[in-house]
């Protein structure tokens, strides 16, 4: 089984963490692979989440400027062509690229506009997640949520909530995050990654999304599990970056072979695609030479994460039909 050649949805992808050694020396020369590998990458184990995502900065830093965050974005479509995405949801913070004079709005403009024209070129289906951050304030997470509202009906879907779960509690993000259920905007959150499962159920009940990102400490409480199996709350797991951040040992020890037996709704994303050195690809080869996953557990995964997708049914039978179609024919 060729596992490139599969067709891939992934739902957790984070643009400023998923730029190539390629498009990082266009923009700024002076940086060497071996700076990159160095700056831009994460160990195989991190101190914790903050130490994970402190190379983000350097991604961040080189997108500032209309021109750079074009080039970013046609980028990360070149690596979904190549594996073999049918549909991916990419998120950002628009609020950490205005350190050059871009305004928010402008930023999302620019990003919107480069993700339709990428869906043009490469014919992978796409939308856009705007993040609000833990160490935002409330005035930064409402500004957050209305640009989501303000852009909704372009290739703007939804609101999530990233950065480092462990050091910021969750107060500051209410506000914005009931603006979100009060006007119908769909929500994913990330929780379950840098602590433990009590994160999890916070969330869920102050946010109200119906996925989470990660959520991979939910294991550790039953009900919980059992309640997200019966909601069908969408798990965005993320192997590799998992293995990275959590208390999760290596890839044996990872729940989510557990996750999938016991009927919860799993998908398969990269997370970080710069930052933990990873394609969907390499991903899929994990599970299959660790928990021995076939194609049936792939297919099974990526129709969760039609079903979670911020899309319309239309499209969504659109992607199914073509997945289940690509599978049949495997």
């Amino acid at each position: 089984m060729d596992l490139r050649a599969l067709p891939k949805v992934e739902l957790h992808l984070h643009l400023d963490c998923s730029l190539s050694y390629d498009v990082v020396s266009t923009i700024s020369p002076t940086i060497s692979r071996s700076d990159f590998e160095q700056c831009f990458i994460a160990p195989a184990k991190c101190l914790n989440l903050a130490d994970y995502i402190s190379r983000a900065l350097h991604s961040v830093a080189l997108m500032q400027t209309e021109n750079n965050l074009r080039l970013v974005v046609a980028d990360l479509f070149e690596q979904l062509v190549c594996d073999n995405v049918l549909y991916a949801e990419i998120r950002f913070a628009p609020l950490l690229h205005t350190q050059q004079g871009l305004t928010p709005a402008r930023v999302v403009e620019i990003v919107d506009d480069a993700v339709e024209k990428g869906v043009e070129r490469t014919g992978v289906e796409a939308r856009l997640i705007l993040c609000t951050l833990r160490h935002f304030s409330v005035e930064q997470s409402l500004e957050t949520v209305h640009l989501v509202k303000q852009f909704l009906g372009r290739r703007v879907v939804a609101l999530d909530i990233a950065a480092d779960e462990a050091g910021f509690p969750i107060d500051a993000h209410i506000p914005a995050f009931q603006f979100a259920i009060n006007n119908n905007i769909a929500r994913t959150a990330h929780a379950g990654e840098a602590r433990g499962a009590e994160s999890v159920l916070e969330t869920l009940l102050h946010f109200k999304p119906s996925r989470i990102g990660h959520g991979v400490r939910s294991i550790e409480d039953k009900a919980l599990m059992q309640h997200l199996k019966e909601a069908r709350i969408h798990l965005e797991i993320c192997p590799t970056s998992n293995v990275q951040i959590t208390p999760i040992k290596s890839y044996d020890d990872h729940p989510i072979d557990r996750f999938y037996k016991s009927g919860v709704s799993v998908g398969i994303n990269t997370d970080a695609r710069t930052i933990s050195n990873v394609t969907l690809a390499h991903e899929y080869e994990v599970l299959r030479r660790v928990f021995r996953w076939k194609a049936e557990h792939f297919r099974v995964c990526n129709v969760n994460a039609i079903e979670a997708a911020f899309i319309p049914k239309s499209i969504k039978q659109q992607l199914t039909d073509k997945l289940l179609t690509a599978y049949k024919n495997l």
